[in-house]
């Protein structure tokens, strides 16, 4: 796995190891940006990256020019992964380990918003975290702001976010979604 574009291209990632963790590929992760770039592109944009794992959508998103990112998963091999990665980069960004709902909640009070969110929930789990993640995330979404899905084609969450693209790459499907 590596950066596929931008300042770090070329450079490989570090994954967590474990049964649970399958990283976005170079192929599904090119062609997803290449839709970004012709939505407005991610250059500028706050970046949340959502059951982060090895981080390397926010990484990606970093590497084409995001002007920041905050990673968050509740596994500490994932924040592990995620720091390695960083450290490894020369980039500095927020890692949390928490509950995806429980960092909404706490982002929402702070008052933080993002342009640009990635959300790759467990696959298992993706149909059932759905409905809390479509309550909780319109909060932290600034105006205009585009939110990335990334499920089993058989299990996509229902977010009630209007859906702008929608792409499948094997058993992999994408969803773009926007706000308002």
């Amino acid at each position: 796995m590596r950066i596929v574009a931008g300042t770090h291209r070329g450079r490989r990632l570090t994954a967590p190891a474990g049964r649970d963790v399958r990283p976005t590929s170079d192929r599904v992760r090119e062609a997803l940006f290449a839709i970004l770039e012709s939505g407005g592109g991610v250059a500028g944009r706050r970046v949340l990256d959502l059951f982060a794992g090895s981080g390397a959508l926010g990484l990606e998103a970093l590497s084409r020019g995001a002007a920041s990112a905050v990673f968050v998963d509740r596994s500490p091999r994932a924040v592990a992964a995620v720091r390695a990665n960083l450290e490894a980069l020369g980039v500095s960004a927020a890692v949390h380990r928490r509950e995806a709902l429980v960092h909404l909640r706490a982002a929402s009070a702070r008052g933080d918003t993002y342009d640009l969110a990635f959300l790759d929930p467990p696959y298992r789990q993706a149909a059932g975290l759905g409905p809390g993640l479509g309550a909780a995330l319109p909060a932290v979404l600034a105006p205009g702001a585009r939110v990335v899905v990334e499920s089993d084609h058989r299990a996509a969450p229902a977010l009630g976010l209007e859906v702008v693209d929608e792409r499948r790459y094997g058993d992999t499907l994408i969803r773009i979604h926007h706000d308002r």
